[in-house]
């Protein structure tokens, strides 16, 4: 087995976690398979950088005198809103020959400044990806996943997204029983799907500030089979439909159907993702009563049908 090489690139405001939770990641998968990763970490001078956190970190070497990497992974942090025009153009020059590049939160900023994410579809922090694609109209952002993989390109959420992709990845290289030791070791998920939202349905929602309302959100959540229309969630908070809709909308941004839809599509997404439930089942416990019903919102939110969507992302092994 040829060992991949893995260079992290440091950069002051980096953000810590982008590096040390891929870094922890890379590092256990070599200690389950010694040989697998030889991992790196580069600041463009070598000289130690300062974290957006003010932890210091010493990088192995410069990144010029950095071996050439199978994976290049490049954090985010406040450190992306000016970088230095020497690491653009590193970027520039070495990216398009690497097998991998991976990007952490808004380290896509600088794969998109160094011209590496044209035409590609990538993901960044939620909060960043309206700035992306605005600066990199050639790029197309997907504002929705945890990561994305477009041929060589890998680019995550924030923060923790990076341990999940590099999971994947590891996954990829290794199998899944060296990832899943790794990530038992890490007391993480092995695998949360590149195509989980950033934001669950209750995330995504602003919190009621009643407590009535904020009751309601949870009990949605907790019952996606229920009859959830606006005459009966009104009468479980002790509102008129009107008075309950209005109020709804004005506490968490959204209408009572368009949260109820989004809950019941996250809950049919998981069951289609860790079940072998029937999709007549997940149908049912999902809300949606029927396939065709579940299928129809699966087109127009995902683009994709249930059976189409279960096939790409649950292993064929799940239980």
């Amino acid at each position: 087995m040829a060992q991949r090489t893995v260079l992290l690139i440091l950069f002051d405001g980096v953000q810590s976690l982008d590096v040390t939770g891929p870094l922890e990641v890379f590092a256990g998968a070599e200690l389950q398979a010694p040989g697998s990763y030889g991992i790196r970490t580069a600041s463009l001078d070598g000289a130690p950088v300062r974290t957006s956190s003010g932890l210091t970190l010493a990088p192995d070497t410069s990144l010029a005198a950095a071996p050439a990497p199978h994976t290049l992974l490049v954090p985010g942090g406040q450190g992306t809103r000016s970088p230095a025009p020497a690491l653009t153009d590193w970027l520039r020059r070495h990216g398009p020959h690497t097998p991998r590049l991976v990007s952490v939160c808004t380290g896509a900023i600088l794969l998109a400044e160094a011209g590496l994410l044209d035409g590609r579809r990538v993901t960044t922090h939620w909060a960043y990806c309206d700035k992306l694609a605005r600066d990199h109209p050639s790029v197309c952002v997907d504002p929705d996943p945890i990561y994305v993989r477009d041929g060589p390109v890998a680019t995550s959420a924030g923060v923790t997204a990076g341990i999940d992709l590099a999971l994947a990845l590891v996954e990829e290289d290794l199998g899944r029983e060296t990832a899943l030791t790794v990530a038992r070791h890490l007391v993480v998920f092995l695998r949360r799907p590149g195509n989980q939202a950033q934001f669950s349905a209750q995330l995504a929602a602003q919190t009621a500030r009643r407590e009535p309302l904020r009751d309601i959100q949870q009990w949605i959540t907790e019952h996606p089979a229920a009859d959830l229309g606006v005459a009966t969630l009104a009468a479980r908070a002790g509102l008129s439909p009107r008075h309950f809709a209005r109020a709804f909308r004005a506490e968490t941004g959204t209408t009572p159907g368009r949260y109820v839809d989004r809950v019941r599509l996250e809950h049919a997404r998981r069951l289609l993702e860790d079940t072998t439930s029937g999709i007549e089942e997940v149908a049912r416990a999902s809300g949606y009563g029927t396939p065709e019903a579940m299928r129809r919102a699966f087109l127009r939110t995902l683009g994709t049908a249930p059976t189409e969507y279960r096939r790409r992302f649950r292993p064929a092994h799940t239980p």
